[in-house]
């Protein structure tokens, strides 16, 4: 097993849950495809955008849809974005941010509602 740190582990994972609209998955889907190749362009090592498939679980705990108060007319959208570490991330976001491609992501022109959005970055613990 490797350690934390080690050259080929991803320790560093930004995760995302949302609520989109069920009519505007396509039009997020589109978006998600241009972002993943804007944060891999930069050094992301992988990028995920998964929409919710089971979200009525009946194990204990708080559902994704009361996270970001999906509506019924909403689904839920799981993502995560993996880097190498903390510092890796940094420095990828930061180009991303300067990237043509988040000159065009205004918030009022979003496919979802930003301000319900849920987002932190997380030091891998287990990676099997």
């Amino acid at each position: 097993m490797l350690a934390i740190g080690s050259p080929i582990m991803r320790g560093y994972v930004d995760g995302f849950v949302l609520a989109v609209p069920k009519k505007k998955i396509r039009a997020y889907k589109r978006l998600a495809e241009k972002a993943a190749r804007v944060w891999r362009k930069h050094g992301a090592l992988d990028y995920v955008e998964a929409v919710g498939n089971d979200l009525s679980s009946k194990w204990a705990g708080i559902k994704f849809p009361r996270t970001v108060k999906a509506k019924p007319s909403e689904t839920v959208v799981f993502s995560y974005i993996v880097f190498k570490d903390r510092k890796h991330r940094d420095m990828v976001n930061a180009k991303v941010m300067r990237d043509p491609f988040m000159k065009d992501a205004q918030p009022a022109q979003m496919p979802f509602d930003m301000k319900r959005m849920v987002y932190g970055g997380f030091k891998v613990l287990v990676e099997a």
